[in-house]
């Protein structure tokens, strides 16, 4: 994606990425990513994770930290999403595994990690299980050679395309970047559209749900404020709060002896 940054403008010419999921425990999950080709990457994530058709989690974390400049957006099952990603950082097992190995590359190399690196690592893992880690992908970040922003399936095989939808709740969110995506949109309307889009996976589909999350990545610095908003803040809540007795009282203990039973010569 060539997008030139002017000033407070990220003129966006190619790349939206809005990629929503919905995995069981899965997560059920929106994401949308929206990149500038000088200056930054934007990923979103609906917070709800599911599990079958239990909300197993309202607050879900779904974008991961791969390395500093470098995060990570998730679908599938939770436990295979979070070891993998984490072997590229701590223990959420693929992702974790990942971040691992690219914080030892840059130790090694005393180099900023390129993202090409981390999508050479997690595409080599998925692979070589032939899509039984069940783990679908959207990798983010900028490094010496710009922004960069890629898809990564279950299977191994990756994509960027100028923006595409993936899940329960993309059509929705299409029908967002499809119809709202300009040029020369700011940095915060590029927000604000990423977190529409979140919103209407949210809002038009059981699998996505609770909360937006919002991570911006630029060469500057990365923010990545959780429950960026909350559309759906809780009707009912009991002032006073609710209390609840420590434990169940015990009434009455009684000892009952033990009687050998007699046996015949």
């Amino acid at each position: 994606m060539k997008v030139e940054m002017k000033g407070e403008k990220w003129n966006v010419k190619d790349q939206v990425r809005v990629v929503q999921w919905d995995a069981t425990r899965r997560v059920g999950y929106g994401m949308c990513t929206w990149e500038s080709s000088e200056d930054g990457v934007i990923l979103g994530a609906g917070t709800r994770a599911t599990e079958g058709p239990i909300v197993a989690d309202k607050n879900c974390e779904k974008i991961h930290f791969m390395a500093p400049n470098i995060y990570c957006s998730r679908a599938g099952t939770a436990a295979d999403t979070e070891a993998v990603t984490g072997q590229v950082q701590t223990n959420t097992v693929l992702l974790d595994m990942v971040s691992s190995q690219l914080k030892l590359h840059r130790y090694h190399t005393g180099r900023e990690s390129r993202v090409v690196t981390a999508l050479t690592l997690l595409k080599s893992h998925l692979f070589s299980y032939q899509g039984y880690v069940k783990v679908a992908l959207v990798l983010g970040g900028v490094d010496v050679t710009g922004p960069h922003l890629y898809t990564i399936y279950p299977h191994g095989s990756t994509e960027t395309l100028p923006f595409a939808t993936m899940g329960s709740g993309s059509l929705a969110a299409m029908a967002n970047f499809e119809s709202k995506c300009r040029e020369g949109l700011t940095r915060d309307g590029g927000v604000n559209l990423v977190t529409e889009a979140i919103c209407s996976g949210i809002f038009n589909d059981l699998g996505s749900g609770s909360n937006v999350d919002v991570c911006v990545i630029t060469k500057r610095n990365t923010e990545y404020p959780r429950n960026h908003k909350l559309p759906n803040p809780r009707t009912y809540v009991n002032a006073k709060g609710y209390s609840f007795t420590k434990k169940t009282e015990v009434l009455l203990t009684k000892i009952y002896p033990i009687k050998r039973g007699g046996g015949s010569d």
